[in-house]
């Protein structure tokens, strides 16, 4: 190939085309098969809808002009107004800001949030400014912003070194350019101008929902659990403690400093202390020193990458002793460690799901703010939790009748083919069944008069019964071990609903996999 012929082909390639990008592009690829997309629409996934690229110029404190590359990038509004983070990195590309857009796309959809993906950053040291040089750079990159983003447009949220400070100035900002408060131009801000409780913490606490089902689906009792988390900050923070507060074992956390390990499991509250007090993990006592790469191949049960894209790939997934991976981070597996942990029966959760708690509650925030409400953490955090329970798929007030009534009206809701018991309750309390076999073996069978023969008098103990609080994925695998079709659900001994086994399958369902298409 000539010179010329190479300076073409580097013409052809797109302002956005970096290996990040093209990471999330195969993974889009990847997906299509699975789903009944068509062609065209596919085709313009594939391309962010608006790249914008300004220069920040601030005045630093020294009193001399620097100016600074940023960018914004909003890859699809079709869902609603796009949404996503502001970073602040000497590393921030426009290909990185696009393909972590491309990310946020698919994590909004797939937890059917109204929000496309989108995101953004300035290329800077943020440890080489200072408070007042912070402020003034978020200014004006909100300014160079003004007609991008909106609350109906491009909602921003902290990222990479950008924190509630960072949105209070872009909010205070964009208020002052329209002429009034607008809390909902971001998400991630001081509770006192309109931010969310639990927004802090939402992004490691998801993480951990995320991984209590899916031991609850694979039936590992998360408290038996040995964890290594990559991260101690606030996604990788977060997690640790939740997981010890399920009761699993965590084993070793990270930090820029490098790894922590003991086999026995760390004192989380003497870690934090630590952090709190030198800053880093660095030189804590009396636990095995190991690095940020050694950390990674521990023996463990559960591996939480909690840390930056790009932390498994072809070299050591090869190493990986775990049973689950949790991407707590955004791309912290390549394609091909992708493959090769696939290949060794190593499950992945996808971090477009398992740190999608930040934007679930940056959500929460923003419709609180347009509403103008104001949540407890406890609405918050329930709101929050994916954890499906009988009680969201039963049937309430199955009609039940009460111990007072005769035989004869069991007798008539029986003869209805659809019902197969009837419950019976004493001041809705389920204290039995009736059947049609019932009625035989103590009504007909010893010639009972069916109108003076009470309920209390012929019902049946129920063989079986589910609490309404009970995971959906126990009780599936409690009615599959008895071979129910429908069981009484109750709650401290009070009747409150029926379940179907059918109906739990059908509900069961929406959270599995589609089928592998026929290749052949």
């Amino acid at each position: 190939m000539t010179e010329l012929e190479e300076l073409s082909v580097e013409e052809q390639r797109l302002e956005w085309d970096t290996p990040l990008f093209r990471t999330a592009l195969t993974q889009f690829e990847q997906a299509i098969p699975y789903a009944e997309v068509n062609v065209s629409i596919a085709e313009r996934l594939r391309y962010p809808e608006r790249a914008v690229m300004v220069t920040v110029p601030i005045r630093r404190d020294e009193g001399h002009v620097d100016v600074f590359p940023a960018y914004r990038v909003q890859h699809s509004s079709v869902l609603g107004p796009t949404k996503g983070g502001i970073r602040y990195d000497p590393h921030v590309t426009l290909g990185e800001c696009t393909a972590l857009a491309v990310w946020m796309t698919w994590k909004c959809a797939l937890l059917r949030l109204p929000y496309g993906g989108a995101k953004g950053g300035v290329r800077c040291n943020p440890r080489e400014l200072s408070p007042r040089e912070l402020e003034r750079l978020t200014r004006r990159y909100t300014s160079e912003l003004r007609g991008v983003i909106g609350p109906q447009e491009d909602i921003p949220a902290p990222d990479m070194a950008t924190n509630e400070q960072t949105m209070a100035w872009i909010m205070d900002t964009y208020s002052m350019q329209v002429g009034h408060a607008v809390p909902e131009i971001v998400t991630g801000k001081p509770v006192a101008l309109g931010g969310s409780l639990f927004r802090h913490e939402a992004t490691g606490a998801g993480v951990v929902m995320v991984i209590e089902r899916a031991c609850g689906r694979l039936g590992w009792p998360l408290a038996e659990q040995r964890c290594v988390v990559q991260g101690f900050g606030n996604v990788g923070g977060i997690a640790a403690q939740e997981l010890v507060a399920k009761g699993a074992t965590v084993l070793a956390v990270s930090d820029i400093s490098g790894g922590i390990y003991s086999p026995s499991g760390l004192d989380l509250d003497a870690v934090r202390a630590w952090v709190a007090a030198h800053g880093t993990l660095e030189a804590f006592p009396d636990v095995q020193h190991v690095s940020n790469h050694e950390l990674l191949e521990l023996p463990c049960d559960i591996l939480v990458l909690a840390a930056l894209e790009g932390q498994l790939t072809a070299e050591n997934a090869v190493r990986i002793d775990a049973k689950l991976v949790a991407e707590g981070a955004n791309g912290p597996t390549t394609i091909e460690g992708d493959a090769i942990l696939g290949e060794r029966g190593i499950l992945v959760l996808p971090d477009v799901l398992t740190n999608a708690g930040g934007v679930t509650v940056s959500y929460f925030e923003w419709v609180q703010d347009l509403g103008r409400l104001f949540w407890t953490r406890d609405e918050i955090r329930a709101r929050m939790s994916t954890s499906q329970h009988v009680r969201d798929a039963m049937v309430p007030e199955p009609g039940a009748l009460d111990v007072t009534a005769s035989a004869q009206e069991a007798g008539e809701r029986l003869s209805d083919p659809a019902v197969r018991a009837v419950l019976v309750v004493d001041d809705n309390t389920l204290v039995g069944v009736i059947t049609r076999k019932t009625l035989v073996s103590q009504v007909v069978a010893p010639g009972r008069d069916p109108r003076g023969t009470k309920l209390g008098e012929i019902a049946e103990p129920p063989l079986f019964t589910l609490d309404a609080s009970m995971n959906l994925d126990e009780a599936f695998r409690a009615l599959e071990e008895h071979d129910f079709e429908r069981v009484p659900v109750v709650e401290d001994g009070r009747l409150v609903g029926i379940l179907s086994r059918t109906v739990l399958q059908r509900r069961l369902a929406e959270d599995e996999p589609p089928p592998v298409p026929d290749s052949g």
